[in-house]
């Protein structure tokens, strides 16, 4: 089952699929803002849910994109039983709900404006690692598990390669826990004629990709002139985005064909660059799923998508143009409001260790008098760069 974020409303006609459950809120940017080309589209020419990582001072990190809570420094070494083992035994932060992340989750925090390791440098200490385990094995191999790595990808290894199975290769466990409680809908996908919507990311997909190979400048200038079913607005996917749509229970292909009725065993190229190898830029295998790069040059599929959050780009171009949030007063000492927010907002306020205050939609009508006064986290779901610092007095 894939695990992710926001619950929207079903449209269309709802194909066959089991229940989805979903441990993320919002699916975060990749983090590069680099440029790499003077051609529209690359990664850093659309930002809609920017990584924002909160240091909790007690050997913890806040995503208050996904919502999850992670250890920030990793585990060490060892191999994939003493990793599931060592999560259900690990007390931090005053938390004892520690465990393997899936493979989404696992990718969600790499930070691929970066690499050797692909974290924020700033939040995530550099542990040597080479690789992460997940809770996920490959479909129909158990011996082999989906890590993953320190160049900014995600594959399926066998899980004998680690140093304390007798490999000769370095995997760290790193620990994570939901800090809002799962929940769950009928179906990821949504067949919308010609289109596929993800009830999860609001992402738009083609529903039958392009099975011509092209490089990827080529592939970035067909998404500029593509048009399907009167929209106007697609691109290629962020890494992060295209491997949103693989499940890691298929194979060959990884990625549904009851929705993406072409999708086949190919690789796929998405818009995100090597940082430190802007030669080359990563794609996708729907043999598997596994993430990797390769040189520009070379030929590759593509599959659209557009929109984000349940909102399109130019939605998103109108947003960036209103006036900028703001949190009256702060400090608070037993109400605040928030100015410019849209009327259907909701909010999330947690603490600096991640523990989550307050839920809703009406912030203002709640007497914060009894909290206890420190530094909290305002969190604003559905909107890019929405996190807020208050100080309760």
């Amino acid at each position: 089952m894939k695990k992710f974020p926001l619950i929207v409303a079903l449209l269309g006609t709802l194909a066959s699929q089991a229940q989805t459950i979903q441990t993320m809120l919002r699916l975060p940017d990749t983090g590069q803002t680099q440029h790499f080309t003077n051609t529209p589209g690359e990664d850093s020419d659309f930002s809609i849910n920017p990584p924002f990582l909160i240091d909790n001072t007690n050997g913890t990190v806040t995503d208050t994109v996904t919502g999850l809570m992670w250890q920030q420094t990793d585990g060490g070494e060892m191999t994939i039983e003493n990793a599931e083992s060592y999560c259900e035994n690990l007390v931090l932060g005053n938390f004892a709900d520690w465990r393997l992340p899936s493979a989404q989750e696992a990718f969600s925090i790499l930070n691929h404006g970066f690499q050797n390791p692909p974290l924020d440098p700033g939040i995530f200490t550099n542990t040597g690692a080479e690789y992460w385990w997940t809770s996920e094995k490959q479909a129909g191999n158990p011996s082999k598990i989906w890590v993953t790595n320190a160049g900014g990808g995600i594959g399926n290894h066998p899980k004998t390669e680690t140093l304390s199975a007798g490999g000769s290769k370095k995997f760290h466990v790193r620990a994570v826990r939901n800090m809002v409680a799962p929940t769950s809908i009928p179906s990821q996908f949504t067949l919308l004629d010609s289109m596929v919507q993800d009830n999860l990311t609001g992402l738009e997909w083609q529903r039958y990709g392009s099975t011509d190979s092209m490089t990827w400048e080529n592939a970035l200038l067909f998404a500029q002139s593509f048009s399907l079913q009167g929209k106007t607005d697609w691109r290629l996917p962020n890494i992060k985005e295209l491997q949103s749509i693989n499940d890691e229970t298929r194979s060959q292909p990884s990625i549904s064909p009851d929705f993406f009725g072409n999708i086949g065993s190919r690789q796929y190229w998405a818009s995100t660059s090597l940082p430190n190898q802007p030669t080359q830029a990563w794609f996708m295998d729907s043999r598997f799923g596994v993430i990797s790069h390769e040189l520009k040059t070379a030929q590759n599929s593509l599959l659209l998508v557009r929109g984000g959050n349940n909102e399109s780009v130019e939605t998103k171009d109108l947003l960036s143009d209103q006036p900028a949030l703001e949190a009256s007063p702060n400090p608070f000492s037993a109400h605040f409001f928030v100015k410019n927010a849209p009327t259907d907002a909701v909010f999330i306020l947690t603490n600096v260790h991640g523990k989550v205050i307050y839920t809703g939609k009406n912030p203002d009508q709640t007497d914060f008098s009894l909290l206890a006064p420190g530094v909290y986290c305002l969190s604003i779901q559905g909107i890019s760069s929405s996190t807020l610092k208050l100080v309760k007095l």
